[in-house]
């Protein structure tokens, strides 16, 4: 009768500095190897040439193969995803997303301010970034994000982390190319709820905006002094930053709050229709506030190149928890050239 004695490693497996037990992370094409990180506020990162890149695919007893080449990931969170994946329990990934809060560095009184603060989150999120050249390019014509941030609540201070962890050292072009979609490739969405899910989602949408707005504001210093500043003036002038709350309407105003914050419309109109539909079975708006039925106009260049389908679906993950709570939004979404 053989006997085959397996040994234990020596050196538990870590990811972010917690001990993995029974993970077979050598079983991957090339073996791989996870280390403990923590994230760097202004830690660049290098992508990756096509010409090396090749499509990662996870490996799970209990799922099919999923290719991650689809997601459009940067290297970081290739990476992390691969390993959060990797771990076979719930509990364990919380503790992970918990000591990567607990390793995000901490940011000044400067950052806490509205203009940053992510909306249709459970705890209060506030993120910004800088645009800075790419390390290692001498001609400094490749620019990078950066991302900075905190949040009161511990499990959504650790999705932070993950995201600027995952997206520093990134371009602008490459970050909204990020497909939200990975969070279930990580199996981080089990871990989550409804609300901390959309959280997230939120989360994410705002980074890719910073990114945009720091990269066009990157390209505004090539301009002369003079006309920069009659455009900013214009585009101030044109972009809708405020409105009138509506007493007892907190669903009204939540909407437009959001949409407002993020997008940037230069015109929105919400009607609220909901009287024409009084007592609508199964609306929890209604119950609430009686709220269930809107009507939504916009214009912003956030939907610039984006199918009609896109931009529905970008406003119904920018509104998250509420879109659940209302019976029907109906949408006209324009981009500025399209009026």
């Amino acid at each position: 009768l053989n006997i085959t004695t397996m040994r234990r490693p020596s050196k538990p497996l870590l990811i972010a500095g917690i001990p993995i037990a029974g993970l077979a992370l050598s079983s991957y094409n090339g073996g791989i190897t996870v280390s403990a990180w923590s994230p760097a506020p202004h830690a660049a990162t290098s992508r990756r040439s096509s010409s090396s890149s090749s499509s990662v695919v996870l490996h799970s007893a209990i799922e099919d193969e999923l290719d991650l080449s689809s997601l459009h990931l940067t290297p970081q969170l290739e990476m992390m995803v691969t390993a959060f994946s990797s771990i076979p329990d719930e509990k364990t990934r919380h503790k992970q997303l918990l000591y990567m809060a607990s390793k995000l560095p901490a940011v000044t009184d400067d950052v806490r301010i509205s203009e940053n603060k992510v909306p249709g989150c459970l705890s209060t999120v506030h993120v910004d970034c800088t645009l800075e050249p790419k390390e290692g390019d001498d001609d400094q014509e490749t620019m990078v994000v950066n991302y900075f941030g905190d949040s009161d609540g511990l499990l959504t201070k650790g999705l932070l982390a993950l995201l600027i962890r995952g997206l520093n050292g990134a371009t602008p072009e490459e970050i909204q190319q990020v497909d939200p979609q990975f969070i279930q490739a990580a199996k981080i969405s089990q871990t989550l709820t409804p609300g901390r899910n959309n959280g997230f989602l939120n989360m994410l949408a705002v980074m890719k905006k910073k990114a945009l707005d720091a990269a066009e504001g990157g390209a505004a210093d090539d301009v002369d002094d003079a006309d920069e500043e009659a455009k900013n003036e214009g585009e101030q002038s044109a972009i809708v930053t405020s409105f009138e709350e509506i007493d007892g309407k907190p669903m009204y105003n939540t909407i437009m709050t959001t949409l407002i914050t993020i997008l940037k419309p230069t015109s929105i109109t919400l009607t609220d229709n909901s009287s024409q539909h009084a007592g609508h079975a199964g609306s929890k708006g209604w119950e609430e506030s009686g709220e269930s039925h809107f009507a939504l106009e916009i214009v912003a260049e956030a939907f610039e190149g984006l199918s009609l389908v896109k931009r529905h679906q970008l406003i119904y993950m920018l509104l998250g928890e509420t879109m659940q709570k209302i019976h029907a939004l109906e949408i006209k979404a324009k981009s500025p050239a399209e009026v």
